[in-house]
Formats: structure tokens, sequence, C-alpha cells
């Protein structure tokens, strides 16, 4: 299979067709996390907001199993 046909097919993949390639191109070239641009002033300080509201009540969320519960859900729809 050519290149230009292999970059042609992800916009004919299901977002978890898409999510399963992408893992796939992660481990192939080493990388679990990409690296992503610099978070704004806004974002940085509704992180901090955020974190200092998780450090008063941890227990206030959801666990992560509950998340991905919702997630799973959502996309089966």
């Amino acid at each position: 299979m050519s290149k230009t046909k292999i970059i042609a097919e992800p916009a004919h993949l299901s977002p978890q067709d898409l999510a399963e390639v992408q893992a796939k191109l992660d481990e192939l070239t080493g990388e679990s996390c990409r690296p992503q641009a610099d978070l704004s002033n806004a974002d940085k300080s509704a992180v901090d907001v955020a974190l200092k509201d998780y450090e008063q009540n941890p227990d206030a969320g959801s666990s992560w199993d509950e998340i991905k519960a919702r997630v799973q859900s959502k996309l089966r729809r």
C-alpha cells in the first residue's frame, strides 16, 4: 500500500479505529504521550483551580472506571 493511500484511509475510520491507529503509531514511534503546545494562562489558571478543588475534596469527582463507562456508553450510541 502506498503512503498516499495510508494517509487517506483515516478519514474513513470510526473514532475507535482512529484511536487504535494512533496507539499503534505511538507504539511504533516510542511516544506514549505526544508533546502538545504550552497551555494558555487561562488554561493554567483553570488547572490550578481544579487542583485546589481536588485537594480540598478529593472524593468529590468520579472514578476513572465511572468516567470510562460514561464515555464508552456515549460512543456506542
